[in-house]
Formats: structure tokens, sequence, C-alpha cells
């Protein structure tokens, strides 16, 4: 491919705004904006672009769908790569980065559903400190890709505006760009399988309920002055505030307290009043 890997860089650098690197990019892009957009000019491929710096782990790079064409099926696809852009040769970058480039290259990308790259969606994706990819589309959710990305040395962040994303915009989360308004469920599959069973008493489930309680005032275990009101799914631990707990799953996905993987977070609370299974159920679904 003409491109050279990269295994030095200075953690303890500024970091710039992040912009799309000039030269490294597909034959079909165009950048504009002073580097902060690129928009594909034809066809259905050849939009690979990078990222000017390397990304640290657990830094989001942020970016909008600016322009949406409805001929072609599939859309952006995102990930980070280990190859240096500006050593890279650009007209030997192949038509795709799934699975294209990642064949050829130190490469970890994932397609993105169709539902994520709409007009107007903002989109945020990072690797954390276990070589996590995730992604995460206005104030939705957010969704693990893959566990496989080689942490340690520098990743540049490679995405591919195929199909039918035809221009992008980087943007500073610094500048207060991004979506601020977060759920109270963060992909809560146990809650919602607690939900959708047959009737039980709530003796039954009262050691289920017990992991998802606060007592009323106490502090976040991690910075000790916010209030503990959320919880980690599916360990249950429930000494955070939300956001030391965002800030875990996003850097480790493991419990402080007990090392277990996290599934998801979620509002801890009270538990509900003693009385019917109706009561349970109000209780789960005004969680989700």
């Amino acid at each position: 491919m003409g491109a050279k890997l990269c295994s030095q860089a200075d953690p303890q650098a500024p970091r710039e705004r992040l912009l799309f690197h000039t030269e490294a990019k597909g034959a079909q892009v165009r950048l504009e904006a002073g580097q902060s957009t690129a928009r594909r000019h034809a066809t259905f491929h050849d939009g690979i672009v990078f990222s000017a710096r390397p990304v640290q782990p657990c830094e989001p790079v942020a970016l909008r769908v600016l322009h949406h064409e409805c001929r072609w099926r599939g859309g952006l696809r995102v990930g980070f790569t280990r190859l240096d852009p500006a050593r890279l040769c650009s007209p030997s970058l192949p038509p795709f980065l799934c699975p294209d480039l990642e064949q050829q290259s130190p490469t970890w990308a994932a397609v993105l559903p169709d539902h994520c790259v709409l007009p107007g969606n903002v989109v945020c994706f990072w690797v954390n400190s276990r070589g996590w990819l995730f992604v995460k589309v206005n104030s939705n959710s957010p969704l693990r890709l893959r566990t496989d990305v080689a942490v340690g040395d520098p990743l540049w962040a490679v995405m591919d505006l195929y199909g039918t994303t035809k221009a992008i915009e980087l943007l500073d989360p610094t500048a207060g760009a991004l979506p601020t308004a977060t759920p109270k469920v963060f992909c809560d599959d146990f809650l919602l399988e607690l939900k959708g069973c047959p009737p039980l008493s709530l003796m039954c489930l009262s050691p289920v309920l017990s992991l998802f309680t606060t007592t009323a005032g106490e502090k976040c275990v991690i910075c000790y002055e916010q209030t503990a009101n959320t919880c980690l799914v599916p360990c249950g631990h429930s000494r955070f505030c939300h956001c030391c707990a965002w800030q875990v799953l996003r850097d480790t996905a493991t419990c402080p307290l007990c090392r277990y993987e996290i599934k998801a977070m979620a509002q801890a609370r009270g538990p509900p009043a003693p009385g019917t299974t109706e009561n349970l159920a109000a209780w789960l679904a005004d969680w989700t």
C-alpha cells in the first residue's frame, strides 16, 4: 500500500481540534471548511478519510452526517488504524474501508446500522483502554462494536463515506457541539428481561431489586462529591454518580468495586413500595 506504521506518540501532547488529513483520502473525497468537512464527489466508494493526528484512548471522535443519498445501500463506516496518514500513498488506498483496508493493514472498523447514519445525526465513536470500540448516536445508548482493537500504539481515526453517506463534518467536543442529554437506561437488557417475564412476587425479586437501590444522600465512591444515583449492570453496584459511572463505562467497562464487566448502566432508586406485582411492573416500566 505504500504505507508505514508508527509506534511512537506523545500522550502528553496538547490535543488540538480533530480535523481530516489533507492528503490521505479516497479518490472521490473533497475537503471543505478548513478540513472539517469531507464530501464524496461521485460513485458509492473511494471515500476513505483519516484524522490528521492520532487519537488517544477514550477520546471521542465526533461527527455530524451532512448529506444522505438514498439511491445507495449501506452507509458510514468508522474505526481506528495504526497507519500513519502522513506516510500513506493516497493512490494506493483501496475503494473500501470494510473489508479491504482492514485486510491490508492493522485497521479495526465497523459498519454502522442504517438508522445511525441519517442526515443530521451526531455520531461519536471511541476506543477505550481495553481496545473496545464504541459508538454513540445523538443521545441514544452507546453500542459496543468491537473488542479487538490493538491499543498501546498510536491510532488514527478512519472513516469511510460509503454508499448513502455523502458528507460528514468533524465536530469539536469542547465547543458544546455535542448533545448533552442522556437516557436513564443504557442498553439495559437485564431489566428488559425482567419486565417481560411472567408475574413474580416482590419477595421473589427482592434480592434483585436490592442491587439497584441506594441509600438517600449517599455520595459517589469515586468523586465523593455527587450523589450516588447510578448502578452498573449486571453486577448491580450502585455507589456511583451518573458522571463517574459514564466515565467508567467509557474508559474500562469494568466495575471498580468487583472488576465485573459492565454491560449497561441504569438509574438507581429506592425499591417499589410493598404491594402487588403491578407496582413492580410500573417501577420497571419507568426505567425503560
